[in-house]
């Protein structure tokens, strides 16, 4: 640190103090009565202020620079404005000691010899409290809270705003040491409030705000008068009875001198944020000092070592950032720092130190070794073993415990000196001199070694990484780079204060001048870049570089040498550059470039360091390729072209080196095809087929499936094109497409026809089979369209689709409840099994739900499959036939009993009690056996009991009641039945005769109750009924002689043989009064006429029954109106009945082969239009 005077003036009185406006352009001086008004800049007087009566012993400047105030020995404090003009006065009882603005409030303290007093602008009136001694000093806290007032017996008073006392501190000098000078720190950093005294007893101390002493007093050896810090804190000037002002630290350690007076300095200020000082002396003089601290710093690699405050030592590491302090707590005069040593000149000692470990980020530093003299030296250098001290000529090498080991002379001054490393003991040093000569000196050899000599002075000087390249900064700012081996002055370039070699690449150093950095590679131009400061290292990307006080380690990419070496394809030497620090752009450049230029291994690397896994994965097949022996330049130069996106230069590269389709393939892959066309111009048609059909697939891909059709039709890609138009719903072009495709052509005419099924286009789907000829298709498509009309008339055409056709179409039906038709289109179809099976599910559902007509209907349909079936397979004849007839007996119970079910469950009845005593009577015979569902016994016989009854009955009609007994009566007629159990009991014990059945060919009356059924007791032979009344029919059933046929038979009753004319069985007798017929009843009138009725005599009262047989004489003597024929299909026997009153006449339906009463079948089929019993239309054709 030095003092460098500014200027320099004299008043005629002393001065007793002074205040700087805050912004440090004015000065304040109280000399004499008078304020002298100073500009800092030059020392000009502004200005006398006149006010004071007598001498002017206190100034101060309020913070806000608006006003400042004076206290004068003639009792009164003004306040004066910036302009210099006073505004107010106040007066004390004593003379004013001192004053002190509130850097908050702004609040004015002013003390005088027995009481202080506190005045702000916003207050009319002074508050003043008394002093029990006199007040000699006064300073205010940083926050403007507390007032500190220093007396004259040695006590020092902390008071708060409002002038009541909180702490009182008493010196142990009491009034034999009065205080003459305290100051807070106006450090903003402090944790503690910090008030810096000086007192008489000659002592400098420290209390925090509770009154408690930081360390020990410090002995000044002078009495003080004034004590101020700078503007942050860090420094304390001191002046007093010495003539001189001292600079010490916050902590009180004596630093050096500021300017030797020639009479007691009674004042001292720093002007405001600089480092000038002002001092003003007994004899009036007033001097400005700048205070100058050089830069005391070490730097050895990433480690930087620098003094801070004076007395500490900082020690950074560059690269980690990381700091660490060492408290010297004395004045640090030169730091030098090697490897893992540091050493610290103090004024009477050295202190050497080592790092804990060798780890290249350990921070923890600790003494090795202490050398306590005093050192004269302009320059410390540190080794392994030894401190090296420079004074101007001289190199002195000492041991660490401080024996001088060797000493260098030189002919010149020593302007550099610098360790370059070496093996411990053993280190060299380069050493520059004033003369231009350079220097090599081992520590260990006392020879120094010249490396070369220049004609200029050395400022600064490096050595390159391998000592190959020496570096020299000189006066006159030029930085000349020699070989070291050759003497040779390789290059220089001007502008340089300071020289740096990159520790990681030879071939590179960075120098700094006006204002910018220059980095130069090699033997290329060099590169600037803007830099204030100083380049002290340079370590791969990093500069170290020193600005003023501090030490930055500034990141520079080294692009632009990069690109020097890239620009003449030095691809090896520009990887290198780039491993110091380049950005990733860089990178990817340096790797791009590397490539195109075939420096596979370069460009490997690099590509490594930017992750890019493509352009790897393309060198590794290019590498592989060279190792098969493939050495076609081009081609590779093509490949990585088409990598980079230069596709028309791969291209060509491609045609030069005859690899066509490969260029080709980059193209289409690219969907690039118009250049893949230009690039084909009219070549080969079935490369352009196979460019459109990848076009094709391209627009399929990006969603254009319009244009994907048309390119896949000009290629004649004929399946794509149905399969987008297809899944898009497009039929007009699908039709397009198949009215355009030849017949041949049959699996994308089938697809097309697929898709118009699926996209409800019958008709064109239709087409398109016909086109192809694959009628089973077509079928299989009406049947699945339900467009049954068209498909039975190709049915027609080709029968041998009818089982496809009306198989589906019966399900169809079966399917949408249509039973019936169902039944017939199986039957239709062939399909015996299902047609049965659908019948027969109907009939149980026609029983379940009581609908005994419809299951009537549905059992006779059932015999007469099962008539067909078992004349379509004569292995199921027997089955099919026993089949058939349970069938026929089923459809007559149900037949009729529709009927009783009506009367029993329904309010009203539109029967005759005839018929439905036929019925119930038939029923009763007919169920002996097993009784069939749905079919009631309880209603049957109910029905019987009731009309017996009421036809007179009365015996069948008991036997009824009787039956119902034993049986579960439901609750609904139980009443019913109980009373006409009962009532019965009083009719006659026997049967109305008009009721008894006759049998047409025994003529005998059978009973009512018939044991046998329906037959006839006498003659077995079987009654047959009317299908509407049950009434038993006048018709008796023969049969065939063996070997008439049926067609024989037919013709024979067709012939209608003459007859002998019959005579009158009635004969006319007249008597006197009176007139008789008579009927003339000859036994063999009937037989002599009817050769029929003599067959049907029997044996009387045999058990087995006997029936009619008829030859060929018999059957031409009968009428073909008397003869009703069942004609059945076969395997069945035609059936043949005689009637035996021609007159009353009997209807059989041709379908069924029921038999009727003419005028019954009438009414019926009016009311139906329909036979009753097989539903058969009455517009049906049959006989």
């Amino acid at each position: 640190m030095r003092a460098v005077l500014t200027w320099r003036d004299k008043a005629e009185q002393c001065i007793y103090d002074l205040a700087f406006k805050p912004d440090g352009t004015q000065l304040i001086l109280a000399a004499g009565n008078r304020l002298l008004v100073y500009d800092t800049s030059d020392g000009t007087l502004l200005q006398p202020l006149k006010g004071h009566k007598d001498t002017v012993y206190c100034v101060a400047y309020a913070k806000d620079g608006k006003r400042f105030a004076s206290g004068s020995a003639d009792k009164s404090i003004i306040i004066w404005t910036s302009k210099l003009e006073g505004i107010l006065k106040y007066t004390h009882n004593d003379s004013i000691q001192c004053v002190a603005y509130n850097p908050i409030t702004h609040q004015l303290a002013s003390c005088s010899s027995s009481d202080f007093g506190l005045w702000s602008p916003e207050q009319k009136s002074v508050s003043k409290h008394k002093s029990s001694s006199k007040i000699t000093c006064c300073s205010w806290t940083n926050d403007g809270q507390y007032l500190a007032l220093g007396m004259s017996n040695g006590v020092i008073s902390i008071r708060n705003k409002n002038g009541e006392e909180k702490v009182k501190i008493e010196r142990p000098g009491g009034s034999l040491s009065p205080i003459w000078s305290i100051c807070w720190n106006p450090s903003r950093e402090e944790h503690n409030d910090i008030l810096a005294v000086a007192d008489w007893g000659q002592k400098l101390s420290f209390y925090q705000l509770s009154g408690k002493q930081i360390g020990k007093d410090r002995p000044l050896n002078f009495d003080p008068c004034c004590i101020s810090y700078f503007t942050k804190g860090e420094y304390i000037l001191v002046g007093g009875s010495d003539k001189q002002v001292s600079l010490f630290t916050k902590d009180g350690v004596r630093l050096g001198t500021v300017g030797e007076q020639n009479s007691w300095v009674w004042t001292c200020r720093v002007k405001p944020d600089s480092n000038y000082v002002v001092v003003g002396c007994q004899d009036g003089t007033i001097s400005f000092y700048q205070l100058i601290f050089s830069t005391v710093h070490g730097l050895y690699k990433d480690r930087y070592a620098y003094r801070d405050s004076m007395t500490d030592v900082i020690v950074q590491h560059l690269i980690t950032e990381q700091k660490v302090r060492i408290k010297c707590r004395e004045l640090v005069k030169k730091i030098a720092i090697y490897k893992n040593r540091l050493a610290i000149q103090l004024p009477e000692k050295i202190l050497i130190y080592e790092l804990y470990s060798d780890d290249s980020a350990d921070m923890h530093y600790r003494v090795k070794e202490k050398i306590a003299k005093k050192f004269e030296c302009n320059l410390l250098v540190v080794c392994a073993d030894h401190i090296i001290l420079c004074q101007e000529k001289r190199l002195q090498c000492l041991s660490f415990s401080g024996v001088k080991e060797r000493e260098w002379q030189m002919e010149s001054l020593i302007r550099y000196i610098k360790v370059i490393g070496g093996p411990a003991g053993r280190e060299g040093l380069l050493v520059g001199l004033k003369n231009g000569q350079i220097l090599k000196i081992f520590v260990d050899n006392l020879f120094a070694i010249v490396l070369l000599k220049q004609a200029t002075a050395v400022r600064c000087l490096d050595m390159s990484a391998s000592r190959n390249k020496l570096a020299v900064v000189d006066e006159n700012d030029t930085c000349l780079v020699y070989d070291i081996h050759t003497k040779e002055l390789l290059f220089q370039e001007p502008n340089a204060n300071s020289v740096a070699w990159n520790t990681q690449c030879e071939d590179m150093l960075c120098f700094s001048g006006g204002g910018y950095l220059n980095i130069k590679a090699s033997t290329f131009p060099v590169h600037q870049q803007k830099l204030q400061g100083f380049v002290v290292g340079y370590n791969g990307s990093k500069i170290f570089c020193l600005h003023v006080f501090s030490m930055s380690a500034v990141e520079v990419p080294q692009s632009a040498p990069m690109y020097q070496y890239l620009d003449r394809k030095m691809f090896r030497e520009a990887y290198q550059i780039a491993c110091l620090g380049v950005t990733d752009t860089d990178w990817r450049e340096l790797a791009m470039e590397a490539l195109e230029g075939l420096e596979f291994e370069t460009a490997k690397k690099a590509f490594t360091r930017v992750q890019d896994l493509r352009y790897l994965e393309l060198i590794s097949s290019i590498e592989e390729r060279k190792k098969r022996g493939e050495s076609n330049n081009d081609l590779f130069l093509a490949d990585v072209f088409s990598y980079q996106g230069k596709f028309h230069e791969a291209a060509k590269l491609y045609k030069r080196s005859g690899h066509e389709n490969l260029a080709l393939d980059m193209y289409t892959d690219l969907c690039m095809f118009e250049y893949a066309k230009d690039f084909l111009g009219s070549g080969d048609p079935k490369e352009t087929k196979m460019l459109i059909t990848k076009q094709a697939d391209w627009a399929r891909n990006i969603n254009e499936p319009k244009a994907a059709v048309e390119m896949y039709i000009s290629a004649g890609e004929y399946t794509k094109a149905i399969e987008i138009s297809g899944s898009h719903g497009w039929v007009d072009m699908l039709i397009d497409i198949a009215r355009k495709l030849d017949k041949a052509e049959r699996e994308p005419l089938l697809m097309c026809a697929q898709y118009f099924k699926k996209l409800d286009s019958p008709g064109y789907a239709a087409e398109t089979y016909l086109k192809v000829g694959d009628l089973k298709s077509l079928v299989q498509l009406y049947v699945d369209t339900k467009r049954w009309d068209e498909a039975f008339a190709l049915g027609e055409k080709h029968p041998e689709f009818k089982d496809d056709i009306y198989v589906p179409y019966a399900q169809w039906l079966a399917e949408n409840d249509r039973f019936e038709e169902a039944q017939k289109a199986f039957h239709k179809a062939g399909r015996q099994g299902e047609a049965v099976r659908v019948l027969e599910q109907l009939t149980h559902n026609a029983v379940v739900e009581s609908r005994f007509n419809d299951a009537a209907y549905y059992y006779w349909m059932l015999s007469m499959q099962c008539l067909d079936m078992a004349q379509a397979d004569p292995a199921q004849k027997d089955v099919m036939l026993e089949k058939f007839h349970h069938f026929q007996h089923l459809a007559e119970l149900y037949h009729g009993y529709q009927t009783i079910h009506r009367y029993t469950e329904e309010p009203f009845s539109f029967d005759l009690p005839e018929t439905l005593f036929n019925i119930s009577k038939f029923l009763l015979h007919s169920l002996t056996k097993a009784t069939p569902l749905g079919i009631s016994k309880v209603n049957t016989l109910f029905t019987l009991a009731k009309q017996s009854k009421a036809l007179g009955a009365y015996k069948l009609a008991r036997h009824a009641y009787d039956k119902l007994r034993g049986l579960q009566i439901p609750a609904r007629i139980q009443k019913s039945i109980e009373l006409g159990t009962l009532t019965i009991r009083s009719k006659p014990f026997h049967d109305s005769e008009e009721l008894v059945p006759l049998c047409y060919r025994c003529s005998t009356n059978n009973p009512l109750l018939n044991n046998l059924g329906n037959v006839c007791i006498n003659c077995r032979q079987p009654f047959i009924f009317s299908a509407s009344s049950y009434e038993v029919l006048h018709l008796v059933e023969f049969y065939l002689e063996e070997g008439i046929t049926d067609e024989e038979a037919v013709a024979l009753i067709d012939l209608e043989a003459p007859r002998h004319k019959r005579e009158s069985k009635w004969q006319e007798v007249a008597s006197s009064g009176s007139q008789t017929l008579r009927l003339d009843e000859t036994v063999n009138s009937l037989g002599d006429d009817d050769p029929f009725t003599a067959k049907l005599s029997f044996e009387q009262g045999g058990s087995e029954f006997v029936p009619v047989v008829v030859n060929r004489s018999v059957l031409r003597s009968m009428s073909r109106r008397d003869v009703l024929i069942k004609r059945w299909p076969p395997p069945l026997q035609w059936q043949y009945f005689r009637s035996l009153l021609p007159d009353a006449s009997i209807t059989m339906c041709p379908s069924c082969f029921q038999m009727f009463h003419s005028e019954d079948y009438e009414l019926l089929v009016l009311q139906h239009a329909c036979c009753p019993y097989c539903r058969r239309r009455i517009d049906d054709t049959g006989s």
